[in-house]
């Protein structure tokens, strides 16, 4: 469904250029989540941002279901694919009530049923009635999160970019918003690009991952192969070996349990 192919990156002209992708290139299958995973500063967040249309100077070929994806963001690429970032505090405007947050993309784009849409929507997400009209300081952070991802699939895309979707949260409610994101895929058919750094959330949810370094890919592999001990890069080994020294959840594979 997804292909990049050459993606390059650079910020910056002449002798202040600074390149920050190098030929970077994978394929995600339909209703497959792929996971982007490495240090900060790796290149997973920018990768997200060209396949959004927030970052349009990039080189390279996207292809969305076989059709090149150009550098203009478009309606059409709007409601194919949108994105959840990582602070939903930051990502909702604070004198929006959610009501008005999950309507103006209805209203932009001229679909109809707004209001049974949006009361649709926030039952997906787990939300009832009571919560469409407050604010975002209103809500907590949980609460927010599931508002950003219900205003993500509001245009009912076929693919979500998910930019570290859970570690802005507390512990206590991360488990909670991965087990949704794992139900809506199923239920809607989405495909998703999961970033993250934490690779227990990997083993989670990802079919497959890319482990970037540098602004290059050098390891794409199944997410199995975390817990299993099958990953013989380097740089692989180097991620799994930070994690378990505070995470037990690539050594015995488990699903999230909601508190």
């Amino acid at each position: 469904m997804i292909t990049v192919k050459g993606l390059q990156l650079s910020f910056g002209s002449g002798s202040q250029s600074h390149q920050v992708l190098h030929d970077v290139g994978f394929s995600v299958g339909e209703g497959e989540v792929f996971g982007l995973v490495g240090e900060s500063g790796s290149g997973k967040s920018t990768v997200l941002r060209c396949l959004a249309g927030l970052h349009r100077h990039w080189e390279g070929e996207i292809r969305i279901g076989g059709q090149a994806l150009g550098h203009k963001l478009t309606r059409e690429r709007c409601r194919l694919m949108q994105m959840v970032f990582q602070d939903p505090y930051g990502s909702l405007h604070p004198r929006h009530t959610i009501d008005m947050a999950l309507s103006e993309p209805l209203k932009i784009h001229k679909m109809d049923r707004q209001d049974e849409r949006v009361a649709q929507m926030l039952a997906k997400v787990g939300l009832n009635e009571s919560f469409r009209y407050r604010y975002p300081h209103q809500l907590s952070g949980g609460q927010r999160q599931r508002v950003a991802i219900a205003r993500a699939l509001i245009l009912e895309p076929r693919i979500l970019l998910l930019d570290e979707p859970t570690s802005a949260l507390d512990v206590s409610v991360q488990a909670e918003i991965l087990n949704l994101l794992a139900e809506l895929r199923e239920r809607e058919g989405l495909t998703y690009i999961l970033v993250t750094h934490d690779l227990g959330v990997v083993v989670h949810l990802c079919d497959r991952l890319a482990v970037m370094q540098q602004g290059r890919i050098v390891d794409t592999l199944p997410s199995e192969q975390l817990s299993n001990g099958g990953a013989t890069h380097p740089y692989t080994r180097t991620l799994i070996d930070a994690t378990r020294n505070y995470s037990r959840v690539l050594e015995r594979p488990q699903q999230f349990a909601s508190p």
